[in-house]
């Protein structure tokens, strides 16, 4: 390869900036896919690589024709992988089937017919020959635009100067993952977890009840390692939504395994059944509160995390019930 190799530059999570320095950012949708660096030779070829470094380019036969996009212009670009929802919206678990496949090439053009991908481009750290990793985000932002690099398989998303507040609205507002903030001045740094860009992670929280857990290991063996929690089906029944395994102090920790040892019972409470190995039934008495960023289409929560217990609320009188179009 006669390209550079260029690890991803990486978003510090945060809030905000300051309403004064508005003016100063730009803001980005956050995707909830897998990131890639594309490779753009100039010849017609394409090059993907994981943030890893590792070459995924086989996993995705539906973005080589990218690789003819600017014909014999040479370019480094970053961005994101998507699968997209019946809404157009990024879906992780959707992605999950595309992933991995790198080294399966028959089976990866199967499933680029069934589940095709969408590759949303955000930055240029090359071109033409020229490196671009110190020119201001702002300057790097309108040579990306100014590619059209716009396709079957592949966009380039606007980005909003300043009304940050607004646009993390609007991403709430449709049910998208966050938002990225990016300081206009900024320069690219490859592999660096800069503070030049945010990422705001929109969250969601409920009430949950717990009906079983997983022993800790290591130096928390004997105490909960993570948490089995459910919600109440419109029929009644205690419906498995996840794993808990983030969110608590030692006291906390402490304090739950007291309780999920006084509530110990070998009958499992959620209908289904879950396989999950090794794990502890409890009766279902305990509500508490997680947070979480989306539900997969199965109705599990994605990267929950514990708030708190509610012990002013019993479970059938809390608010942990499924969704309706869950």
């Amino acid at each position: 390869m006669t390209l550079p190799l260029i690890p991803p530059m990486l978003a510090t999570p945060g809030t905000l900036p300051p309403t004064a320095q508005d003016a100063r950012w730009a803001y980005e949708t956050k995707q909830d896919g897998q990131r890639a660096v594309v490779y753009l030779q100039g010849d017609g070829t394409l090059l993907l690589r994981s943030r890893s470094g590792d070459d995924i380019t086989a996993a995705y036969p539906e973005l080589r024709p990218l690789g003819e996009a600017l014909r014999t212009t040479s370019a480094v670009l970053d961005g994101e992988i998507l699968a997209l929802d019946e809404q157009g919206r990024a879906n992780f678990q959707l992605l999950q089937s595309r992933m991995g496949l790198a080294h399966a090439p028959a089976r990866a053009a199967r499933m680029a017919a069934r589940t095709p991908v969408h590759l949303v481009l955000f930055d240029v750290m090359h071109l033409a020959g020229r490196s671009l990793v110190k020119v201001p985000y702002s300057r790097r932002r309108g040579r990306l635009e100014e590619l059209s690099l716009e396709g079957p398989y592949w966009s380039t998303p606007g980005a909003v100067v300043g009304h940050g507040t607004e646009a993390l609205e609007a991403t709430r507002e449709h049910g998208l993952e966050g938002l990225v903030c990016k300081r206009l001045d900024s320069l690219y740094e490859p592999g660096v977890r800069s503070r030049a860009w945010i990422k705001i992670r929109n969250m969601h929280s409920e009430d949950v009840i717990v009906g079983g857990w997983l022993p800790g290991k290591g130096r928390i063996a004997g105490l909960p390692g993570s948490l089995l929690v459910g919600q109440f089906a419109a029929d009644g029944r205690l419906r498995y939504v996840g794993g808990v395994g983030t969110g608590w102090s030692e006291a906390e920790r402490t304090e739950l395994a007291e309780l999920l040892r006084a509530g110990a019972t070998d009958v499992c409470p959620f209908d289904p059944v879950p396989h999950v190995a090794s794990a502890r039934w409890v009766v279902p008495r305990l509500v508490g509160e997680v947070r979480y960023s989306v539900r997969t289409r199965s109705g599990l929560l994605r990267q929950p995390s514990w708030l708190r217990l509610r012990p002013d609320l019993a479970p059938q009188d809390s608010a942990a019930h499924l969704r309706d179009d869950v």
